[in-house]
């Protein structure tokens, strides 16, 4: 295989490693997500079926449908990966494994964690997705787009309202998932109020 130089092995590690990241959440996020949430079925029924534990889904399952799914998710990073592995095979293995790991990173918000202040700064200067922006989006499943960056999240939005909006009856549907998403997030919002007012008052 022939190889890349960019100077110093490290510098093409980390090169490698992050175009793996960037490039990779962009041809995740507009060739497989944002289609998915306009035309497709798979990754609504999957990624968003609120019957199961999505720690359960993103780690656990074994469904195949889940993992076709997760799958499809990653032949972008993989695709990348494979032509990053001129640069640096050590950096796109990197670039995979970082990947790998914030998968299941992200889908930890069931499990109780709660990203701590310093960290919530830290992602936010970087544009990180947390696990509580992730959270966001398999409440809402119009919102917080992006597997790794933030960035990707408005024009993602914008694609997908582009593409309904060729279409009356998608448009259509769309807006009635995310009112009953509204409708599901205010719910929750009130039982978590009410849970902490019997609290505050036993």
């Amino acid at each position: 295989m022939n190889t890349i130089s960019l100077g110093l092995p490290l510098f093409s590690a980390v090169a490698a490693t992050f175009i793996v990241l960037l490039v990779g959440d962009f041809a995740s996020t507009f060739f497989y997500h944002v289609p998915q949430h306009v035309w497709g079925k798979l990754h609504l029924r999957t990624h968003h079926d609120r019957r199961r534990s999505y720690w359960d889904h993103a780690v656990l399952s074994k469904d195949p449908q889940v993992l076709l799914d997760g799958f499809l998710g990653a032949v972008p990073y993989i695709v990348v990966a494979i032509l990053c592995a001129r640069l640096s095979v050590a950096g796109a293995a990197l670039g995979l494994i970082l990947g790998q790991l914030h998968v299941w990173w992200r889908h930890t918000t069931e499990l109780g964690w709660r990203t701590p202040a310093w960290g919530v700064r830290l992602a936010r200067a970087f544009q990180i997705v947390l696990p509580e922006d992730h959270d966001g989006h398999h409440r809402n499943p119009e919102i917080e787009f992006g597997d790794i960056f933030r960035f990707y999240d408005a024009p993602a939005r914008a694609t997908i309202a582009f593409f309904r909006n060729l279409d009356p009856k998608r448009r259509t549907a769309a807006l009635r998932r995310m009112a009953a998403a509204r409708r599901r997030a205010a719910a929750a919002s009130m039982a978590m109020k009410r849970r902490t007012v019997v609290k505050q008052t036993s």
